[in-house]
């Protein structure tokens, strides 16, 4: 009879620390002693060649970002000589006049379209730019700029005379009534834009800054 209550008593207490008592198992460090002090060896090195690599890039980059700040972005361009300083000043009167022109041009044809001004007055508008264009043309030409500049003003006496032939063209719609000759001069005066663009951000910076 005192072994079975013995015999019970334990099965008891082993289904208890099973279910509800207190577990008997302790987890263990997988690796030995000495394996442990070589995987540590190990990730202090890797953590000092990190911070190596780190350090030899931050150094790098630090050093180039240096030397672009140091390098210009964009060199300065020598200044004009006297003959050139003359000549794009007295070029600059006779610009304001066909820029001005051309302006009242194109915003003229624009009112046309769309009913805002009349057709008479569109003419008025057409007949002045090409008396402006037909002066500048003649005061250009009178101009003697330097060698270096030769080439600008046979650029800008070539858009004059692409307005002219543009002007040209408009003009002919008061004579036989067909407005599609408004379209017909569009891309002449466009081509003389560009022309006159390309001189205009050379001598005038200001008003043609670039893109």
């Amino acid at each position: 009879m005192e072994r079975k209550r013995a015999a019970s008593s334990r099965g008891m207490h082993l289904a208890g620390d099973g279910i509800t008592g207190k577990s008997s198992y302790h987890p263990q460090w997988p690796f030995s002693g000495k394996m442990t002090v070589a995987a540590m060896g190990a990730l202090a090195f890797l953590a000092v060649v990190a911070f190596g690599v780190t350090r030899e890039a931050g150094t790098t980059g630090g050093a180039a970002s240096a030397a672009i700040a140091r390098s210009p972005a964009n060199p300065p361009k020598p200044a004009y000589t006297r003959a050139e300083e003359a000549y794009i000043q007295a070029l600059w009167p006779i610009h304001g006049d066909v820029e001005r022109s051309t302006l009242r041009v194109s915003l003229g044809k624009i009112f046309y379209k769309t009913n805002d001004l009349s057709k008479a007055d569109l003419k008025t508008r057409i007949d002045a730019a090409m008396a402006t264009y037909q002066s500048a043309e003649g005061r250009i030409s009178a101009l003697q700029p330097p060698p270096s500049l030769a080439r600008a003003q046979d650029d800008y006496l070539a858009a004059v005379q692409l307005f002219k032939q543009s002007a040209a063209e408009a003009l002919k719609m008061f004579e036989d009534g067909n407005d599609e000759h408004l379209l017909a001069a569009y891309p002449l005066g466009q081509e003389g834009s560009t022309k006159i663009r390309a001189v205009g951000a050379r001598f005038w910076q200001d008003e043609f800054p670039p893109n």
